[in-house]
Protein backbone atom coordinates (compact mmCIF):
# COMPACT_ATOMS: atom_id res chain seq x y z
CA UNK A 1 0.00 0.00 0.00
CA UNK A 2 0.96 3.44 -0.53
CA UNK A 3 1.25 6.52 1.85
CA UNK A 4 -1.49 7.70 3.29
CA UNK A 5 -1.46 11.63 1.72
CA UNK A 6 -0.89 14.05 4.80
CA UNK A 7 -3.87 15.87 6.63
CA UNK A 8 -4.43 18.94 5.66
CA UNK A 9 -3.01 21.57 7.13
CA UNK A 10 -5.53 23.46 9.62
CA UNK A 11 -5.96 27.75 8.43
CA UNK A 12 -3.77 29.53 9.87
CA UNK A 13 -5.82 31.53 12.67
CA UNK A 14 -6.29 35.50 12.66
CA UNK A 15 -6.49 35.88 16.62
CA UNK A 16 -3.48 35.75 18.60
CA UNK A 17 -2.65 32.95 21.03
CA UNK A 18 -2.28 32.96 24.58
CA UNK A 19 1.33 32.69 24.57
CA UNK A 20 1.49 35.30 21.65
CA UNK A 21 1.71 38.38 24.05
CA UNK A 22 5.70 38.55 24.87
CA UNK A 23 6.93 37.76 21.74
CA UNK A 24 4.68 40.60 20.41
CA UNK A 25 5.77 43.10 22.43
CA UNK A 26 9.05 42.11 21.70
CA UNK A 27 8.42 43.13 18.20
CA UNK A 28 6.60 46.25 18.54
CA UNK A 29 9.75 47.32 21.08
CA UNK A 30 11.82 47.01 18.07
CA UNK A 31 9.79 49.46 16.02
CA UNK A 32 11.12 52.78 15.76
CA UNK A 33 8.77 55.56 15.16
CA UNK A 34 11.12 58.33 13.29
CA UNK A 35 12.02 55.20 10.99
CA UNK A 36 8.75 54.16 10.66
CA UNK A 37 7.89 58.09 9.57
CA UNK A 38 10.90 58.32 6.91
CA UNK A 39 8.97 55.34 4.97
CA UNK A 40 6.13 56.77 5.70
CA UNK A 41 6.79 59.93 4.07
CA UNK A 42 8.53 57.94 0.99
CA UNK A 43 4.84 56.47 0.53
CA UNK A 44 3.04 59.50 1.09
CA UNK A 45 4.39 61.77 -2.13
CA UNK A 46 2.98 59.46 -4.25
CA UNK A 47 -0.68 60.11 -3.12
CA UNK A 48 -2.97 62.82 -5.15
CA UNK A 49 -2.94 65.52 -3.33
CA UNK A 50 -0.06 65.07 -1.23
CA UNK A 51 2.71 66.12 -4.27
CA UNK A 52 3.28 67.97 -3.15
CA UNK A 53 1.92 68.49 0.17
CA UNK A 54 -0.30 71.19 0.98
CA UNK A 55 1.20 71.14 4.49
CA UNK A 56 4.90 71.79 5.23
CA UNK A 57 6.91 68.93 4.99
CA UNK A 58 8.00 69.11 8.71
CA UNK A 59 4.05 69.26 9.73
CA UNK A 60 3.48 65.81 8.14
CA UNK A 61 6.17 64.34 9.34
CA UNK A 62 5.91 65.95 13.20
CA UNK A 63 2.39 64.22 13.23
CA UNK A 64 3.72 61.29 11.56
CA UNK A 65 5.91 60.52 14.30
CA UNK A 66 2.58 61.14 16.44
CA UNK A 67 0.72 59.09 15.08
CA UNK A 68 3.49 56.07 14.52
CA UNK A 69 3.53 56.65 18.57
CA UNK A 70 0.02 55.92 19.31
CA UNK A 71 -0.46 52.88 16.78
CA UNK A 72 1.87 51.40 17.96
CA UNK A 73 0.33 51.86 21.61
CA UNK A 74 -2.80 50.70 20.21
CA UNK A 75 -1.16 47.31 18.79
CA UNK A 76 0.48 46.64 22.53
CA UNK A 77 -3.50 47.24 23.58
CA UNK A 78 -4.89 45.08 21.33
CA UNK A 79 -6.37 48.70 19.52
CA UNK A 80 -7.17 51.73 20.16
CA UNK A 81 -9.37 51.86 23.28
CA UNK A 82 -9.84 55.91 23.54
CA UNK A 83 -9.37 59.12 21.44
CA UNK A 84 -5.99 59.62 20.54
CA UNK A 85 -5.19 63.83 19.88
CA UNK A 86 -2.69 63.34 17.32
CA UNK A 87 -5.73 62.16 14.87
CA UNK A 88 -7.69 65.41 15.98
CA UNK A 89 -4.80 67.25 15.13
CA UNK A 90 -4.08 65.89 11.57
CA UNK A 91 -7.85 65.78 10.74
CA UNK A 92 -8.28 70.02 11.86
CA UNK A 93 -5.17 70.67 9.94
CA UNK A 94 -6.17 68.57 6.61
CA UNK A 95 -9.50 69.91 6.55
CA UNK A 96 -7.88 73.38 6.85
CA UNK A 97 -5.28 72.49 4.15
CA UNK A 98 -8.38 71.63 1.91
CA UNK A 99 -6.87 68.31 1.50
CA UNK A 100 -9.71 66.13 -0.17
CA UNK A 101 -10.79 63.85 2.18
CA UNK A 102 -9.84 60.25 -0.08
CA UNK A 103 -6.18 61.92 0.01
CA UNK A 104 -6.60 62.00 3.66
CA UNK A 105 -8.09 58.40 4.15
CA UNK A 106 -5.54 57.31 1.45
CA UNK A 107 -2.11 58.65 3.37
CA UNK A 108 -3.85 57.43 6.51
CA UNK A 109 -4.13 53.56 5.23
CA UNK A 110 -0.57 54.14 4.50
CA UNK A 111 0.17 53.56 7.55
CA UNK A 112 -1.04 49.80 7.86
CA UNK A 113 1.63 49.05 4.62
CA UNK A 114 4.47 50.75 6.68
CA UNK A 115 3.95 48.83 10.04
CA UNK A 116 3.04 45.68 7.90
CA UNK A 117 6.72 46.04 6.20
CA UNK A 118 8.47 46.82 9.31
CA UNK A 119 6.74 43.99 11.65
CA UNK A 120 7.90 41.21 8.58
CA UNK A 121 11.29 42.84 8.38
CA UNK A 122 12.13 42.87 12.00
CA UNK A 123 10.48 39.50 13.04
CA UNK A 124 11.94 36.00 12.44
CA UNK A 125 10.99 33.06 10.43
CA UNK A 126 9.46 31.46 13.40
CA UNK A 127 7.34 34.39 14.42
CA UNK A 128 5.36 34.15 10.75
CA UNK A 129 2.24 32.57 12.72
CA UNK A 130 2.34 34.61 15.05
CA UNK A 131 2.59 37.90 12.70
CA UNK A 132 -0.68 36.49 10.75
CA UNK A 133 -2.75 35.89 14.31
CA UNK A 134 -1.94 39.49 14.46
CA UNK A 135 -3.63 41.25 11.23
CA UNK A 136 -6.63 41.67 12.36
CA UNK A 137 -5.58 43.70 15.61
CA UNK A 138 -3.08 46.01 12.76
CA UNK A 139 -5.61 46.48 10.44
CA UNK A 140 -8.60 47.48 13.13
CA UNK A 141 -6.08 49.45 15.15
CA UNK A 142 -5.37 51.46 11.42
CA UNK A 143 -8.58 51.78 10.97
CA UNK A 144 -9.62 53.23 14.15
CA UNK A 145 -7.03 56.04 13.69
CA UNK A 146 -8.56 56.61 10.23
CA UNK A 147 -12.36 56.91 11.41
CA UNK A 148 -11.16 59.25 14.43
CA UNK A 149 -9.50 61.28 12.08
CA UNK A 150 -12.21 61.24 9.26
CA UNK A 151 -14.39 62.69 11.88
CA UNK A 152 -12.42 65.35 13.02
CA UNK A 153 -11.71 66.08 9.50
CA UNK A 154 -15.49 66.56 8.81
CA UNK A 155 -16.30 68.50 11.79
CA UNK A 156 -13.63 70.50 11.06
CA UNK A 157 -15.00 71.39 7.35
CA UNK A 158 -18.60 71.84 8.83
CA UNK A 159 -16.98 74.26 11.58
CA UNK A 160 -15.18 76.29 8.43
CA UNK A 161 -18.43 76.12 6.45
CA UNK A 162 -19.93 77.68 9.23
CA UNK A 163 -17.24 80.32 9.47
CA UNK A 164 -17.36 81.23 5.84
CA UNK A 165 -21.25 81.35 5.50
CA UNK A 166 -20.90 83.94 8.23
CA UNK A 167 -18.62 85.94 7.00
CA UNK A 168 -20.31 85.60 3.64
CA UNK A 169 -23.73 86.69 5.32
CA UNK A 170 -22.06 89.83 6.52
CA UNK A 171 -20.66 90.74 3.62
CA UNK A 172 -23.88 90.55 2.08
CA UNK A 173 -25.55 92.45 5.28
CA UNK A 174 -23.27 95.35 4.57
CA UNK A 175 -24.92 95.83 0.88
CA UNK A 176 -28.37 96.49 2.33
CA UNK A 177 -27.20 98.27 5.39
CA UNK A 178 -28.06 102.38 5.89
CA UNK A 179 -26.21 104.51 4.92
CA UNK A 180 -25.09 102.12 1.83
CA UNK A 181 -21.44 101.26 1.54
CA UNK A 182 -19.12 103.75 -0.59
CA UNK A 183 -18.20 102.27 -4.09
CA UNK A 184 -14.81 100.97 -2.71
CA UNK A 185 -16.55 99.22 -0.29
CA UNK A 186 -18.52 97.45 -2.49
CA UNK A 187 -15.69 96.16 -4.70
CA UNK A 188 -14.06 94.96 -1.80
CA UNK A 189 -17.52 93.31 -0.43
CA UNK A 190 -17.76 91.88 -4.48
CA UNK A 191 -13.92 90.33 -4.75
CA UNK A 192 -14.30 88.73 -1.30
CA UNK A 193 -17.39 87.36 -2.80
CA UNK A 194 -16.20 86.36 -5.60
CA UNK A 195 -18.21 88.47 -7.49
CA UNK A 196 -16.33 90.43 -10.66
CA UNK A 197 -17.12 94.23 -10.28
CA UNK A 198 -20.39 95.03 -11.77
CA UNK A 199 -21.36 91.91 -13.21
CA UNK A 200 -25.15 91.42 -13.81
CA UNK A 201 -27.09 89.94 -11.10
CA UNK A 202 -30.06 87.66 -11.24
CA UNK A 203 -32.31 88.48 -8.08
CA UNK A 204 -35.20 86.44 -7.04
CA UNK A 205 -37.72 86.82 -3.85
CA UNK A 206 -39.96 84.52 -2.15
CA UNK A 207 -42.17 85.42 0.31
CA UNK A 208 -44.74 82.85 2.86
CA UNK A 209 -44.87 79.61 1.57
CA UNK A 210 -43.47 80.43 -1.42
CA UNK A 211 -39.55 80.35 0.50
CA UNK A 212 -38.90 76.53 0.87
CA UNK A 213 -39.19 75.98 -2.80
CA UNK A 214 -36.87 78.84 -3.54
CA UNK A 215 -34.39 77.31 -0.67
CA UNK A 216 -34.68 74.13 -2.56
CA UNK A 217 -34.25 75.56 -5.71
CA UNK A 218 -31.02 77.91 -4.45
CA UNK A 219 -29.30 74.20 -2.96
CA UNK A 220 -30.05 72.85 -5.87
CA UNK A 221 -28.39 75.00 -8.56
CA UNK A 222 -25.38 74.76 -5.76
CA UNK A 223 -25.08 71.06 -6.41
CA UNK A 224 -25.31 71.75 -9.93
CA UNK A 225 -22.03 73.71 -9.12
CA UNK A 226 -23.58 77.57 -9.37
CA UNK A 227 -22.76 79.90 -6.96
CA UNK A 228 -25.65 81.61 -5.06
CA UNK A 229 -25.84 83.88 -2.07
CA UNK A 230 -29.46 84.42 0.09
CA UNK A 231 -30.30 87.32 2.33
CA UNK A 232 -33.26 88.16 4.45
CA UNK A 233 -34.92 91.03 3.32
CA UNK A 234 -38.09 91.74 6.20
CA UNK A 235 -40.12 88.56 5.87
CA UNK A 236 -38.80 88.17 1.99
CA UNK A 237 -35.78 85.09 1.52
CA UNK A 238 -33.80 86.89 -1.18
CA UNK A 239 -31.08 85.46 -3.54
CA UNK A 240 -29.02 86.00 -6.16
CA UNK A 241 -26.57 84.77 -8.20
CA UNK A 242 -24.18 86.05 -11.64
CA UNK A 243 -26.12 85.46 -14.74
CA UNK A 244 -25.81 82.00 -16.12
CA UNK A 245 -24.53 81.48 -19.97
CA UNK A 246 -24.06 77.70 -20.10
CA UNK A 247 -26.82 76.35 -22.16
CA UNK A 248 -27.79 73.28 -21.89
CA UNK A 249 -25.85 72.72 -18.60
CA UNK A 250 -27.05 71.33 -15.49
CA UNK A 251 -26.19 74.92 -13.99
CA UNK A 252 -28.40 76.38 -16.65
CA UNK A 253 -30.95 73.12 -16.18
CA UNK A 254 -31.57 74.42 -12.53
CA UNK A 255 -31.45 78.50 -13.39
CA UNK A 256 -34.47 77.19 -15.67
CA UNK A 257 -36.19 75.58 -12.47
CA UNK A 258 -35.53 78.68 -10.65
CA UNK A 259 -37.44 81.18 -12.55
CA UNK A 260 -40.08 78.46 -12.97
CA UNK A 261 -41.25 79.36 -9.33
CA UNK A 262 -43.30 81.56 -7.52
CA UNK A 263 -41.07 84.64 -6.99
CA UNK A 264 -40.28 87.94 -7.56
CA UNK A 265 -37.10 88.47 -10.57
CA UNK A 266 -35.56 91.16 -10.93
CA UNK A 267 -31.95 92.35 -12.24
CA UNK A 268 -28.91 93.81 -10.73
CA UNK A 269 -27.48 95.37 -13.63
CA UNK A 270 -24.12 97.01 -12.49
CA UNK A 271 -23.68 94.08 -9.85
CA UNK A 272 -23.37 94.73 -5.67
CA UNK A 273 -24.28 98.30 -6.62
CA UNK A 274 -27.88 97.71 -7.86
CA UNK A 275 -28.38 94.63 -5.89
CA UNK A 276 -30.72 96.95 -3.21
CA UNK A 277 -32.52 98.24 -5.64
CA UNK A 278 -33.67 95.20 -7.15
CA UNK A 279 -33.62 93.13 -4.14
CA UNK A 280 -36.58 95.65 -3.29
CA UNK A 281 -37.93 95.48 -6.95
CA UNK A 282 -37.81 91.62 -6.67
CA UNK A 283 -39.43 91.61 -2.89
CA UNK A 284 -42.38 93.83 -4.08
CA UNK A 285 -42.98 91.72 -6.89
CA UNK A 286 -42.94 88.47 -5.29
CA UNK A 287 -45.68 90.41 -3.32
CA UNK A 288 -48.11 90.88 -6.21
CA UNK A 289 -47.98 86.88 -7.43
CA UNK A 290 -51.83 86.12 -6.96
CA UNK A 291 -52.45 82.48 -4.87
CA UNK A 292 -53.51 80.98 -8.18
CA UNK A 293 -50.48 82.22 -10.47
CA UNK A 294 -47.15 80.24 -11.42
CA UNK A 295 -43.75 81.15 -12.09
CA UNK A 296 -41.88 84.16 -11.71
CA UNK A 297 -43.16 87.85 -11.33
CA UNK A 298 -41.25 89.85 -13.85
CA UNK A 299 -41.08 93.60 -13.95
CA UNK A 300 -43.08 93.34 -17.29
CA UNK A 301 -45.66 91.06 -16.28
CA UNK A 302 -46.23 92.91 -12.97
CA UNK A 303 -45.22 96.85 -12.98
CA UNK A 304 -48.57 97.43 -13.34
CA UNK A 305 -49.38 95.90 -10.16
CA UNK A 306 -46.78 97.30 -8.70
CA UNK A 307 -48.22 100.98 -9.83
CA UNK A 308 -51.48 99.48 -8.37
CA UNK A 309 -50.57 98.77 -5.15
CA UNK A 310 -47.91 102.09 -4.88
CA UNK A 311 -51.20 104.58 -5.49
CA UNK A 312 -53.85 102.53 -3.57
CA UNK A 313 -51.58 102.59 -1.01
CA UNK A 314 -51.25 106.17 -1.44
CA UNK A 315 -55.20 106.52 -1.22
CA UNK A 316 -56.08 107.10 -5.30
CA UNK A 317 -58.00 104.53 -6.34
CA UNK A 318 -56.86 104.73 -9.57
CA UNK A 319 -60.28 104.31 -11.39
CA UNK A 320 -63.20 104.31 -8.64
CA UNK A 321 -64.60 106.92 -10.91
CA UNK A 322 -64.69 104.03 -13.98
CA UNK A 323 -66.54 101.62 -12.17
CA UNK A 324 -69.17 103.52 -10.53
CA UNK A 325 -69.35 104.98 -14.33
CA UNK A 326 -69.94 101.02 -14.98
CA UNK A 327 -72.04 100.09 -12.40
CA UNK A 328 -75.35 102.15 -14.02
CA UNK A 329 -75.08 99.17 -16.69
CA UNK A 330 -76.76 96.48 -16.83
CA UNK A 331 -74.45 93.03 -15.73
CA UNK A 332 -74.42 91.82 -19.47
CA UNK A 333 -73.11 95.39 -20.89
CA UNK A 334 -70.56 95.76 -18.53
CA UNK A 335 -69.30 92.42 -18.87
CA UNK A 336 -69.28 92.80 -22.85
CA UNK A 337 -67.50 96.43 -22.64
CA UNK A 338 -65.00 95.18 -20.25
CA UNK A 339 -64.08 92.48 -22.25
CA UNK A 340 -63.91 94.60 -25.46
CA UNK A 341 -61.45 97.12 -23.65
CA UNK A 342 -59.59 94.87 -21.65
CA UNK A 343 -58.81 93.21 -24.91
CA UNK A 344 -57.73 95.72 -27.47
CA UNK A 345 -55.88 97.12 -24.31
CA UNK A 346 -54.00 93.56 -24.51
CA UNK A 347 -53.63 93.67 -28.52
CA UNK A 348 -54.01 97.17 -29.27
CA UNK A 349 -55.63 95.82 -32.24
CA UNK A 350 -59.33 96.45 -33.37
CA UNK A 351 -59.08 93.74 -36.08
CA UNK A 352 -57.39 91.20 -33.82
CA UNK A 353 -59.40 91.87 -30.68
CA UNK A 354 -62.55 91.06 -32.76
CA UNK A 355 -61.71 87.94 -33.74
CA UNK A 356 -60.51 86.87 -30.13
CA UNK A 357 -63.97 88.38 -29.08
CA UNK A 358 -65.77 86.95 -31.94
CA UNK A 359 -67.70 90.06 -33.24
CA UNK A 360 -67.49 92.32 -35.96
CA UNK A 361 -64.79 94.98 -35.75
CA UNK A 362 -67.53 97.49 -35.91
CA UNK A 363 -68.86 96.17 -33.26
CA UNK A 364 -65.71 96.09 -31.37
CA UNK A 365 -65.46 100.03 -32.31
CA UNK A 366 -68.95 100.77 -30.65
CA UNK A 367 -68.27 99.27 -27.90
CA UNK A 368 -64.83 101.27 -27.19
CA UNK A 369 -66.93 104.46 -27.78
CA UNK A 370 -69.74 103.65 -25.79
CA UNK A 371 -66.96 103.25 -22.40
CA UNK A 372 -65.72 105.87 -23.18
CA UNK A 373 -68.64 107.54 -23.21
CA UNK A 374 -69.74 106.28 -20.09
CA UNK A 375 -66.37 106.55 -18.01
CA UNK A 376 -64.59 109.44 -19.78
CA UNK A 377 -61.53 107.27 -20.51
CA UNK A 378 -60.64 106.53 -23.84
CA UNK A 379 -58.62 103.06 -24.25
CA UNK A 380 -57.81 104.28 -27.48
CA UNK A 381 -55.71 107.07 -26.50
CA UNK A 382 -52.48 105.84 -24.37
CA UNK A 383 -52.04 108.15 -21.28
CA UNK A 384 -55.62 107.56 -20.67
CA UNK A 385 -55.31 104.06 -21.53
CA UNK A 386 -52.55 103.45 -18.95
CA UNK A 387 -54.67 103.75 -16.17
CA UNK A 388 -57.17 101.70 -16.96
CA UNK A 389 -53.69 99.27 -17.34
CA UNK A 390 -52.68 100.09 -13.90
CA UNK A 391 -56.63 100.01 -12.38
CA UNK A 392 -57.02 96.54 -13.66
CA UNK A 393 -53.52 94.66 -13.42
Amino acid sequence: MGDMPAAPRPPLSDTPAPGDRKRWLELLDQLDPHALTDTFLTHIVTVPGYDPPPVPLSEVRRTGRLSFIALVDGLRAGGLTEAIPVARDVGVSRARARIPITSLMTAIRADFAVLWEALTRIADPADAELIVRHTGIVLRTVDEYAGQTQQAYVAEQQRMREEEDSVRRGLIAAVFQDPPPAAERLAAISGDLGLPPHTELTVTAAVGDDIPALRFAVSELDRAGGITYTHHLDDTLIAFTRQIDLPGSHIDERYRELLDLRIGLASARDGLADLRGAAHVARDLAHVLAAEETGAMTWSRGWARLAAHSLLSSGNPVIADVHAALAQCGDAERTRLEEAVRSYLRTGNIGVSAEELFCHRNTLTNRLHRFTDLTGVNPMIPHEAARLVVGWA
